[in-house]
């Protein structure tokens, strides 16, 4: 598993700047965990290499990089509440910590904006992170996210209509 995404150059689809930062997140969100690099350093790193650069020869989308901080920093402050969060959305047995550690920062991601940031709607935070697991699976993982994160929504209280 790598951290970066897989490419579909055959249906490209256009994403703004809180998408790319999106995927930013998780993907900065996956190194902290996997890596068990400090928040700052992450922070700093991708603020200076990876946002809307390219990388192995791959060009990054422009993001926010506001947005982006807010993703990650987030998830760190609130991970007592994330996790559990997550757990309950999942199937029985399956808690956040045996999940792939890519859907992990998929789902840790999208329950911060679900939970924490609800001035978006809940249908564009499922929708942006389904596209998310979409670009580094070609499995079911998607379906996985989606579901999960419409319980998670719906659990919040979040308009889904």
């Amino acid at each position: 598993m790598t951290d970066h995404p897989k490419r579909d150059n055959a249906s490209p689809r256009a994403a703004n700047q809180r998408g790319a930062a999106r995927l930013a997140a998780v993907q900065a969100l996956y190194q902290m965990d996997v890596g068990r690099a400090s928040l700052e350093d992450t922070l700093a790193q991708f603020g200076a290499f990876h946002l809307g650069r390219e990388i192995e020869g791959e060009q990054y989308l422009p993001a926010d990089a506001d947005f982006f901080r807010q993703i990650v920093s987030g998830v760190a402050k609130h991970q007592l509440e994330i996790d559990p969060s997550v757990d309950k959305a999942l199937s029985e047995g399956w808690p956040i910590e045996r999940v792939d550690a890519t859907l992990r920062a998929i789902l840790r991601a999208a329950a911060f904006e679900l939970l924490r940031r609800r001035d978006i709607p809940a249908k564009v935070v499922i929708t942006e992170y389904v596209d998310v697991a979409r670009a580094f699976y070609e499995d079911d993982a998607s379906g996985l996210v989606n579901a999960a994160l419409d319980a998670i929504a719906r659990t919040a209280g979040s308009d889904l209509a």
